[in-house]
């Protein structure tokens, strides 16, 4: 069976197709599928989360993204950041320590959104040098039945906030980084 829409002819089988590759969830396993087959078979733990705030940054259309691992107490362990210059990130000096609006994140493990995050009653706590973030979002990384961590991004770069389909994405990203982290990183 053929339809013809706007001049294309298009089958049922190309019409689920295009459905299955804008799936937030297929978009966000197929890249990281192809990224850690690139990896050695032996890669460290911060490689593999590397792939993985650097897809959350590029799938969603971010300009910024950052994953981070805490401890026990919530304190920072690892911080790994995508689409911060080199520069950026030395004047950052210390990670964030998931105050301000990204406490909320950590104390209940729901996603965050903000359209303009310094709106927002809990906007303080970001360091000095930090670059400024208006549209904001984050999932929790769970290990071990707990929040052990954040991955999130900031300033979609063609100024939309973020939507459902970005929380999907993320979220399906996060499942992975949980792995990395219950089975490599403690």
């Amino acid at each position: 069976m053929r339809v013809s829409l706007n001049g294309m002819t298009r089958t049922p089988f190309m019409d689920a197709r295009t459905r299955i590759d804008h799936d937030p969830q297929h978009r966000a396993l197929r890249g990281l599928a192809q990224r850690l087959a690139e990896l050695p078979p032996n890669a460290r733990p911060d490689e593999q989360l590397q792939v993985i705030v650097d897809l959350a940054r590029e799938l969603t259309g971010a300009a910024y993204g950052a994953l981070a691992v805490t401890d026990e107490a919530d304190r920072t362990q690892g911080f790994l950041t995508s689409g911060l210059t080199p520069e950026q990130l030395r004047r950052l000096r210390t990670p964030p320590q998931g105050h301000g609006p990204l406490e909320a994140l950590r104390e209940d493990g729901r996603p965050v959104r903000y359209e303009n995050v310094q709106d927002h009653d809990r906007a303080f706590g970001f360091p000095p040098k930090h670059p400024e973030m208006r549209a904001l979002m984050g999932v929790a990384l769970w290990a071990n039945g707990a929040v052990r961590g954040s991955l999130y991004v900031a300033n979609r770069e063609d100024g939309e906030p973020f939507d459902d389909n970005n929380e999907r994405l993320l979220t399906t990203l996060a499942g992975h980084a949980r792995l990395v982290i219950e089975n490599d990183w403690y």
